[in-house]
């Protein structure tokens, strides 16, 4: 079991600069160019985690272009990506483009995760926790256009689960005890939609690996250039989702300047919790005293052993030179708290 007070990330973690310039140009690559490009990449998020101090590190999701963009060139029956409906302007989810569903929905090959965590296992130092993430079904549905037998979203997520629940098990199968099922989607759509219809999703598709490994989930409210997409409140998601078959579930507090903190007293009661303390949207640069007091506020609704700590969202959309700071205040802010506690 991880200890009190870990540390740890949600997945994504900002491209190199060269590798940012490289996604523009990837004709003028081989495939050997491209094998060596993503092994670096890799290597850097690494190392940037690994000096942070984090307990549990990921492969900054480096071979996606963002967290689940990436997966759509697994599956079949879609067509080429359409082009996006506005191209200028403020950015919003509205400038990038859609795949409109054309046949059954398959993934022979799998998501690529398998090779992705054998990758972070070949490259990460010994004894630091090692987490993947997989975009939930529901969440990884919101850029495709229904059609032909998949007459909504609902049908299009129903479709996607036994694929991401295969992933899943791929993914235990090969070593993986720390998978993160990301479905920020529903937190984002509770408030129009059944949470306990998402739940009851949610828990078919992990109950092949339930119990086999440390499951968690992420709810944000979006995080697309740094925007969110959806009123951000949880109380529509509670306590529908306190029946969600996972160890940890992971909230996003620091941008929301603490809101509803008191919602982790009841997921305190049923699982462990992972507060957002990293505000992935500002370019302030917490410091350890800030960590640590949010920390203690923290302790005031939840025991030390059911608490870890993360970013709010992943840090693909913040600049590596703050992501590198924010991770290494946010550890040293955590470690004075385990101090105060004397805590391992």
């Amino acid at each position: 079991m991880p200890h009190a007070l870990r540390t740890t990330v949600i997945g994504s973690y900002p491209f190199p600069a060269w590798l940012e310039f490289a996604t523009g140009h990837m004709e003028a690559f081989g495939v050997d160019d491209v094998a060596e490009m993503v092994e670096d990449a890799v290597a850097v998020a690494v190392k940037d985690q690994a000096d942070a101090g984090l307990d549990a590190i990921s492969d900054g999701e480096q071979t996606r272009l963002d967290f689940n963009l990436s997966f759509y060139g697994f599956l079949e029956g879609l067509a080429p990506e359409g082009a996006s409906r506005r191209r200028f302007g403020p950015p919003g989810h509205d400038q990038r483009g859609k795949h409109a569903v054309i046949g059954d929905l398959l993934a022979p090959r799998g998501l690529g995760t398998v090779e992705d965590f054998r990758r972070l296992q070949r490259l990460a130092p010994a004894g630091v926790g090692l987490k993947a993430s997989v975009p939930g079904p529901y969440t990884l549905s919101g850029r495709l256009v229904p059609g032909g037998h998949y007459p909504d979203r609902w049908a299009v997520a129903e479709a996607l689960m036994p694929i991401v629940r295969a992933e899943l098990e791929a993914l235990v199968a090969a070593g993986c005890r720390d998978v993160c099922v990301d479905e920020p989607s529903m937190s984002c759509y509770a408030h129009r939609e059944d949470p306990r219809r998402f739940v009851t999703l949610f828990n078919d598709t992990v109950e092949g690996v339930r119990g086999r490994t440390r499951l968690s989930t992420h709810l944000c409210f979006g995080n697309f250039k740094a925007r969110a997409v959806a009123p951000r409140s949880y109380a529509p998601l509670f306590p529908a989702f306190l029946d969600a078959h996972v160890d940890e579930l992971h909230v996003e507090m620091a941008s929301r300047e603490f809101a509803e903190l008191e919602v982790i007293e009841g997921i305190a009661e049923r699982m462990d919790v992972a507060v957002g303390i990293i505000d992935v949207k500002s370019y302030y640069i917490e410091t350890p005293e800030d960590v640590a007091a949010r920390v203690r506020r923290c302790l005031a609704f939840a025991r030390p052993e059911r608490l870890a700590f993360a970013p709010d969202c992943g840090l693909s959309q913040t600049a590596r030179w703050a992501a590198k700071r924010k991770l290494a205040t946010m550890v040293e802010g955590v470690r004075r708290v385990r101090e105060e506690l004397a805590l391992p």
